[in-house]
């Protein structure tokens, strides 16, 4: 009876002098509890354990990142959520965090350099222990290591300026010199490569692939950069389609340009693959069922975002912050369908 009186009287948010009161016990005590840094006995731990049950309290992380421990939350930075792509690597980190028992502060850049910064510094400022990102425009983000001092970044998707960051990347310009190479063997000559900003890491390295491919083969470039709404490019394949040099095969840069330049083939009336072969960089859901299949590149967007998230947790516990950081580059697939002209009935997976 007595005990519960004492639960009854806190009728505000419980404190850590409060856990102690109720387990008969020291405030450093509780602290040893809760940090884990020094031994209790048992029945100490379950007498602390049960007050902080019973008056449903919750540690201050906050005040435990100025104390030097952990908060136990990392931060992710992201451009967007608009784009499918970015939802996925949000998930596959969240889903590494939560299995190291670790919780996910989540923001966006929105592609700028400056809000990337600003975000930034708030997640500092929060004390996560550390931040995964996929950084804004490459030649201008303002992320450096002197920002985040001995606090672990790492990169994933784009790489940052700065060595002393860890990266994880996928196969870009590979990926797409292969499947212009295959695009080629289909007999096409007059392949165009459509995307967005040419400022971004992934669109340009893809743009490198496609251009080494068509080089190698003496064929000529067709590209653009505009594909960043349904409107550019509807108009800008409305143009190119005019005319004896329209492209016969199209390979776009990522799933934001597929999207639009799908809209802009139906619009259009344009058949695929028999009035034009259509190639896409990165899977998504329903790239297998609309008509005809679509024929993709496939990166592994799940694994980059685990791979980034482990890195990460790996340079926490370690307390590292390198002068040379980690770059790992993962492999890609092309997965044939239909779209480019082949006949396969079911998806063809080439590694």
């Amino acid at each position: 009876m007595k005990q519960q009186n004492r639960v009854a009287a806190v009728d505000r948010k419980p404190t850590m002098n409060d856990v102690a009161r109720l387990a008969g016990v020291g405030a450093m005590t509780v602290s040893r509890v809760l940090s884990g840094t020094v031994r209790v006995t048992a029945e100490t731990r379950q007498r602390v354990e049960t007050a902080i049950k019973q008056l449903k309290y919750r540690p201050n992380e906050l005040a435990r990142a100025f104390r030097g421990q952990r908060s136990h939350s990392i931060g992710l930075i992201l451009p967007s959520l608009y784009d499918p792509f970015f939802a996925t690597c949000a998930h596959a980190v969240a889903t590494v965090a939560k299995e190291r028992g670790y919780s996910v502060i989540l923001t966006m850049s929105n592609g700028d350099p400056d809000t990337e910064y600003v975000e930034a510094e708030h997640m500092l400022e929060r004390h996560v222990d550390g931040l995964v990102v996929i950084p804004s425009i490459f030649r201008q983000t303002r992320l450096t290591r002197s920002l985040f001092g001995r606090t672990p970044v790492v990169a994933f998707d784009r790489p940052l300026p700065d060595p002393a960051f860890d990266v994880v990347l996928v196969q870009n310009t590979a990926g797409a010199r292969r499947m212009v190479e295959h695009l080629i063997e289909h007999g096409h000559e007059r392949i165009a490569y459509m995307g967005l900003a040419r400022s971004l890491f992934t669109i340009n390295a893809r743009f490198l692939g496609y251009r080494r491919a068509m080089r190698d083969a003496g064929l000529k470039e067709d590209s653009f950069f505009g594909c960043e709404s349904e409107e550019n490019t509807l108009r800008l394949l409305a143009e190119k389609l005019k005319g004896k040099n329209a492209p016969t095969a199209i390979l776009t840069s990522n799933t934001l340009a597929t999207r639009y330049v799908l809209s802009s083939i139906a619009h259009l009336g344009v058949r695929v693959p028999n009035d034009l072969a259509f190639a896409g960089f990165d899977d998504f859901d329903l790239a297998d069922v609309i008509s005809p299949p679509l024929t993709v590149v496939r990166q592994p967007t799940q694994e980059m975002g685990r791979v980034a998230t482990n890195l990460l947790f790996d340079r926490i516990t370690r307390g590292e912050t390198p002068h040379l950081g980690s770059r790992i580059v993962l492999p890609v697939e092309i997965v044939l369908r239909r779209s480019c002209g082949c006949k396969h009935r079911t998806p063809v997976v080439i590694h």
